[in-house]
């Protein structure tokens, strides 16, 4: 049955129930809101596959949605429903990325096809069974984060395709992970997958290590080596950290990448291998290009489709899920019968900075399990896993009042102190934005140049 979840967004009720009807009876799940303002709340929880969107509708309209969608989320695919006067506008709107359009009146057929398409684009098919279980590819990866949610969408995307793949994110965030899951999304899930850590091969043994060897190239060389570009032959190979690989061996790959040929060390003879490459960094490779600390071409070469994994701070709603996870494997594999971490317990886990991100976590609830001498998990543990005192979440009328604050200033800066132009930004009257200022103690006077 098909599993994918469509979201109808379209201010006539009739047309609503309409689409509903038909895609429901393809088998679709279908989600149906008025307004693109309700659609774009709605799209984090929902986890659409697909979106049909009127052009014309009160208040922002289907091309304005479309533009917020594809910011968030560029690998959405949108489909635009348009009459027949503004067919114009919907052709120039598929310019910018819009999938596709349909005339209203909309034909059953057209319509069934051209969803079929963008799901099977964002592929919806394998995502999640019918029971909300998680496909094999990405069985390792727990989450219920649309920030991730997303990520892991544009990555079995682009499983199907060969291009190098550039794995951007903090230690501990599980980049090796998100690159294993490519690599079982991919056409190679049954050939080998090679990780590897840059940075903790030491220099002199890192062209040997992924080239090979031949016995006798250099002192200690007793035998024939296979490097680890012909160990992932026909299937993938992860370079984690590669932005910790030294300048001198960086050209090295880059004409190991253009020639797809590996020379062994001692070696006259290149062999060909077939390897996709996945590479990773927690490194900004932007600013060492420009300081000439890392290869351009070697840069572009890997960096061919960019994917960000975000903190285990931009995935809150992860933390309570991994934690019991770990602490379901933790107790299993040391022996104990823990049954839960204390609510108490828990609101330490929420609040965390989380600098080592999900590795950290997981180094937190296994000192806890070792611990503990009863079946739960008790705070006091917890804060000395932590070894600092949990960062406090503000109330929401002091996050509104610091917002606002920051807000209102950085207006005043920019318009050097002038009331009226940081009024017409913020789009407000004088009136209203002076009791702003007001309420927050701020005089125009201090912010105009001298």
């Amino acid at each position: 049955m098909n599993t994918a979840k469509i979201l109808v967004v379209d201010d006539d009720p009739g047309l609503r129930r309409l689409l509903s009807m038909r895609l429901e009876s393809a088998g679709y799940h279908v989600d149906c809101v008025a307004s693109a303002e309700e659609a774009l709340a709605q799209l984090p929880v929902l986890r659409s596959h697909a979106v049909i969107t009127d052009l014309c509708m009160e208040g922002m309209n289907g091309l304005d949605l479309f533009a917020a969608i594809h910011e968030r989320n560029p690998c959405l695919p949108v489909i635009m429903l348009t009459a027949h006067g503004t067919i114009p506008d919907a052709v120039a709107a598929t310019s910018q990325g819009v999938f596709g359009f349909l005339t209203k009146p909309f034909d059953s057929k057209q319509l069934l096809e051209l969803v079929g398409q963008a799901t099977a684009l964002s592929g919806s098919m394998v995502d999640v069974d019918e029971q909300g279980e998680k496909s094999d590819w990405r069985s390792d990866i727990i989450t219920r984060s649309s920030v991730m949610e997303e990520l892991l969408s544009q990555a079995h995307m682009i499983a199907n395709s060969d291009v190098s793949v550039f794995i951007h994110g903090q230690s501990g965030t599980g980049k090796e992970m998100l690159a294993s899951a490519i690599h079982r999304a991919s056409p190679r899930a049954d050939m080998p997958f090679v990780a590897v850590n840059c940075s903790a091969i030491p220099e002199q043994l890192l062209e040997s290590e992924l080239f090979g060897h031949r016995k006798g190239a250099f002192t200690g060389a007793s035998h024939d080596h296979q490097g680890l570009f012909q160990a992932a032959d026909g299937g993938t190979l992860f370079l984690d950290e590669i932005g910790d690989m030294p300048p001198a061996f960086q050209s090295k790959l880059l004409r190991v990448l253009q020639e797809r040929l590996v020379r062994p060390v001692g070696s006259v003879e290149s062999i060909a291998i077939d390897v996709r490459l996945i590479s990773a960094t927690h490194r900004d490779l932007d600013k060492a290009t420009q300081e000439g600390e890392f290869r351009e071409d070697l840069y572009y070469r890997l960096n061919v489709v960019a994917l960000e994994i975000p903190t285990l701070a931009e995935r809150r709603e992860d933390i309570s899920l991994l934690a019991n996870h770990f602490l379901q494997l933790l107790s299993a594999k040391n022996n104990k019968n823990i049954k839960s971490i204390a609510p108490e317990a828990m609101e330490l886990l929420l609040q965390a900075p989380w600098p080592g991100n999900v590795r950290q976590l997981y180094n937190v609830i296994e000192q806890t399990v070792v611990l503990v001498t009863s079946n739960v998990i008790p705070a006091k543990l917890v804060q000395r896993a932590l070894r600092s005192k949990a960062k406090e979440i503000i109330p929401f009328a002091e996050a509104r009042q610091s917002f606002e604050r920051n807000y209102l200033t950085k207006l005043l800066r920019m318009t050097n102190g002038n009331v009226a132009q940081a009024a017409r930004l913020a789009q407000r009257n004088r009136t209203e934005f002076y009791k702003l200022l007001n309420k927050y103690h701020l005089a125009p006077a201090l912010f105009k140049k001298s």
